[in-house]
């Protein structure tokens, strides 16, 4: 734990220390540190991470990986209770804990997503949200080693939500390195088709992975509501970002369309899963879904 929250400390003096040399239009004063990252990132990824996870969903069947998915989703469907709760947000935090309690009991300990199908509908709540619904602003842009896309104040939540992660917790030790092993390579299989598709279509990858990021924590943060890019005042839009393009002009909003659904990597619940979104970067539209442009949403315990 030590390590963790002494990783995610670091990175936030170092972000802290640029800030006072920023406005606060500015999502992206430390690009040059955050294009080396991505690189990084993308490297770790391409030579172990993806060749793993594509191993990982050939030599399991379909319904094993639901049940992992759903096993570490039923994991976190605690601290998106506490989180809906600190937000003011009771009744859906009273929805997480009896969703945990359903899927533990006759779900056979979270493999079986019972309370979906049961009506109760799945929450992602993390602390960088409730943060944000406190008014906390999300500051620069930031890429972490490993971690990926984040900001200011996500990577200040970061060790919050190491703590909230009750997997983090699990005795003895090296069963829980397998299993959080075993959760990343899931996470990561879930997106493949749509990682795919980022890197054959996007023109610069670094910037339609940060758009998208930040316009999913905005929209995150306001429950899918969040006020106009122009409303930067702290309490309107704490976050106040305004995404990079022209948005002025109507015809460059995200195009409402009918497309297909992908597997959610946050709980790998085919019945769940999100549209697939559509992003304007450049003067294009380029599609892609939102889970995987924001894997840091799922606060993997990877250290």
């Amino acid at each position: 734990m030590n390590v963790r929250t002494t990783v995610a400390t670091t990175f936030l003096v170092l972000a802290l220390t640029g800030c006072s040399t920023t406005t606060k239009q500015s999502a992206d004063p430390f690009e040059g540190f955050n294009r080396t990252m991505f690189a990084f990132n993308d490297r770790v990824d391409q030579v172990a991470l993806k060749p793993a996870a594509t191993a990982y969903r050939a030599a399991l069947p379909s319904f094993a990986q639901l049940a992992i998915g759903n096993f570490f989703s039923n994991l976190g469907d605690v601290w998106t209770g506490v989180n809906n709760v600190l937000q003011g947000k009771v009744g859906d935090g009273a929805s997480d804990f009896m969703r945990f309690a359903v899927n533990s009991t006759l779900g056979l300990g979270g493999v079986i997503d019972l309370s979906s199908l049961a009506g109760m509908p799945k929450h992602r709540e993390d602390f960088g949200q409730t943060l944000g619904k406190w008014g906390v602003g999300a500051g620069p842009y930031l890429v972490l080693p490993l971690f990926g896309s984040s900001t200011v104040r996500d990577t200040a939540a970061l060790p919050v939500d190491f703590q909230g992660d009750l997997w983090s917790y699990y005795n003895p030790a090296d069963v829980r390195y397998v299993g959080t092993a075993l959760r990343l390579l899931d996470a990561r299989a879930s997106v493949l088709d749509a990682s795919d598709l980022i890197e054959s279509a996007a023109l610069d990858r670094y910037e339609f992975v940060r758009d998208a990021y930040l316009q999913r924590r905005l929209s995150r943060v306001y429950d899918g509501e969040p006020p106009p890019s122009g409303e930067s005042a702290p309490a309107n839009n704490p976050d106040g970002y305004i995404p990079a393009g022209p948005t002025s002009d109507p015809s460059q909003e995200k195009v409402p369309a009918s497309r297909p659904t992908m597997k959610s990597s946050y709980d790998n619940d085919a019945s769940s899963a999100e549209p697939v979104e559509s992003f304007v970067v450049n003067d294009e539209t380029l599609a892609t879904t939102t889970t995987v442009l924001s894997e840091n949403d799922t606060r993997l315990d990877i250290f």
